[in-house]
């Protein structure tokens, strides 16, 4: 299988665990707040943090198909992010992977809550005593206790507010890391601890190179995003290019110079696939960090 294959195979089982995760018999009695958490959680996206849960899963010894409603989860509190994320007392952004906002579509405040109910939903479908089925509660509450410290202020809304904080002034490199490695990275690195861990192969090794992979990802994965808002195409980007720029925001092009930004994602791209290298099959692990350099969107 080849890496878009499994790519595309791990979007479409994280579709389809997203769509029975936010069933509900309430929804023809109050139809919005669905409505609208479904409009942002099955709106596209590339989905890399629900792959890279059930990769690292794979690669672990265990079922990927097992694993859905974790990545389900994951990536309920990803979409979440973003709701807020592009909040007018935030962001203010109008497009979000190519369409209309969430608060643009259906209004500020069910745009709230249609960020904290797919947050609650997360780990209503993590903690769901189904799937006892397949694991251990010991191994169901360690995988959810990544994604809830990663989530937390320790991590994303850490970032978050950091963000916030750094609006229209410059920061020094090693706050502008710390920044990002919080607020984008900290969901990438709890997708490997978890995949690991609902694998059966948490060992501190392993979990040892699983999140020095995901850390290095991560923050290539945001330096490129950086320089795809200088350097990208709106109908590609999905969002309009510039955005960070108009509003003052710290990025790596503008604290290095986008020259410095490329050699950058090269340098940490090699470093996350040799952190996988002692991993028996890791092919897809690698294709993918070097995919994620080269993408135009």
């Amino acid at each position: 299988m080849t890496l878009i294959e499994r790519l595309d195979a791990y979007a479409k089982m994280t579709e389809s665990a997203l769509e029975a995760a936010l069933a509900s018999p309430n929804e023809a009695t109050y139809p919005a707040i669905f409505k609208a958490a479904r409009y942002s959680a099955l709106g596209g996206g590339k989905r890399l943090r629900p792959s890279l849960l059930l990769e690292f899963c794979r690669v672990c010894g265990g079922t990927p198909e097992k694993a859905l409603p974790f990545a389900a989860a994951l990536e309920m509190v990803h979409t979440y992010s973003l709701i807020h994320d592009d909040l007018p007392c935030m962001d203010d952004d109008d497009l979000r992977r190519g369409k209309p906002t969430n608060h643009k579509v259906f209004g500020e405040a069910t745009a709230v809550l249609a960020g904290d109910a797919l947050f609650n939903r997360a780990f209503e479908t993590m903690l769901d005593p189904a799937v006892l089925q397949d694991f251990s509660a010991e191994t169901v509450l360690r995988a959810a206790g990544y994604l809830a410290r990663a989530a937390g202020m320790d991590g994303m809304i850490g970032g978050q507010a950091l963000d916030l904080d750094s609006e229209g002034r410059r920061i020094p490199q090693d706050m502008l890391m710390q920044l990002q490695r919080l607020k984008t990275g900290c969901l990438i690195k709890a997708g490997a601890q978890m995949g690991c861990t609902l694998g059966g192969r948490a060992d501190a090794e392993t979990l040892e190179a699983a999140e020095r992979y995901a850390d290095s990802l991560g923050l290539a994965f945001q330096i490129e995003d950086d320089l795809l808002d200088i350097e990208g195409d709106i109908t590609r980007f999905g969002k309009p290019i510039g955005s960070d720029a108009d509003k003052s925001k710290a990025t790596f092009p503008s604290l290095l110079g986008a020259e410095r930004c490329h050699a950058l994602v090269r340098e940490l791209t090699d470093d996350a696939i040799r952190a996988v290298q002692h991993f028996p099959d890791h092919a897809f692990l690698a294709d993918l960090a070097n995919f994620l350099v080269s993408r135009d969107y």
